[in-house]
């Protein structure tokens, strides 16, 4: 895989300008006008524009240094990596004039002509011929999902119509731990262009009969008897991972929670759950039976 730093010749601490002073020597020695048909310095100056673009961005920088050179590209394409990256200003750097080069780095059809002067001794003209390059359309679409999918994670098959008017089909891998509103990115699946635009799948998480959601947590309601909170007790409850069995304190008041470590939901990004929640609640009879007022006003009588 693509070691970015080492394309540069930079440390993996270098700062910023020890990253551009690496850059603009580079750029200087592999550039085309200085290497007419050569090939291997064409390829050359397209993997140091490459790097530059990744390690002169602090974002996209974290993200190659946390998740490696190998899911870095699998994540991003090289469209997401020069996506907001100004080669114009850092040619203008270099003393060139410059107009659109991406689709010299990205290899597209010649339709129109370009022209570069590097400004100085030693250097002429050079033409690139490129595409006038038009960003496609970025496309928002929304899915559905239960729970359960959202403990295990799933995916989903869309079938989209384009701004021109085609269907695709497009396979959606919705991650264990996302978030009620979280928006899913899939580069370069949205309406075609140069580069393609991106769609974005809005996920949202089906109401449960049983459990209430808050972040990684989940809360139940379970209902027991006045005896059995005073008395304490063992009762049954469902989670998501099955029913578990739960001891209830004697002396336990409505609106006590009962903590269930890690049958919540995963977290996204990190490893380990959120918690399950069982709330109490005490169940009062609407109607008595003769032997069970007697009962209870025995009680009352007894200070309870």
């Amino acid at each position: 895989m693509k070691d970015y730093y080492e394309i540069l010749g930079v440390n993996r601490d270098a700062t910023l300008d020890e990253i551009k002073k690496a850059y603009r020597r580079l750029a200087l020695k592999y550039h085309p006008d200085r290497n007419p048909g050569d090939k291997e310095a064409e390829e050359k100056f397209k993997e140091i524009n490459e790097a530059y673009a990744v390690l002169s961005d602090p974002e996209k920088r974290r993200q190659y240094d946390m998740l490696g050179a190998q899911a870095f590209s699998q994540q991003y394409t090289q469209e997401d990596i020069f996506r907001g990256f100004d080669i114009g200003d850092l040619l203008k750097d270099l003393g060139f004039g410059t107009s659109d080069i991406f689709s010299f780095i990205f290899g597209t059809p010649s339709v129109r002509r370009v022209r570069f002067r590097r400004i100085g001794e030693g250097f002429g003209d050079v033409d690139f011929f490129t595409e006038a390059s038009r960003k496609g359309q970025d496309i928002e679409t929304e899915v559905y999902v239960t729970l359960e999918e959202v403990l295990n994670g799933t995916e989903r098959t869309l079938q989209l119509r384009m701004p021109d008017g085609t269907q695709k089909e497009i396979l959606v891998k919705i991650p264990p731990g996302i978030k009620d509103g979280q928006k899913l990115r899939l580069a370069g699946k949205g309406g075609p262009g140069i580069p393609p635009g991106d769609l974005y799948v809005k996920v949202k998480i089906l109401p449960h009969p049983l459990f209430r959601q808050e972040g990684d947590d989940l809360y139940l309601e379970k209902e027991i008897n006045f005896s059995e909170a005073c008395l304490g007790t063992t009762i049954e409850v469902q989670t998501l991972d099955g029913p578990k069995r739960v001891k209830v304190p004697p002396g336990t008041s409505s609106g006590t929670k009962l903590r269930l470590k890690g049958l919540g939901l995963p977290k996204l990004k990190e490893s380990g759950r959120g918690d399950l929640y069982v709330v109490i609640k005490i169940r009062v009879p609407k109607t008595l039976s003769p032997e069970q007022r007697q009962l209870v006003e025995a009680l009352q009588k007894a200070g309870l």
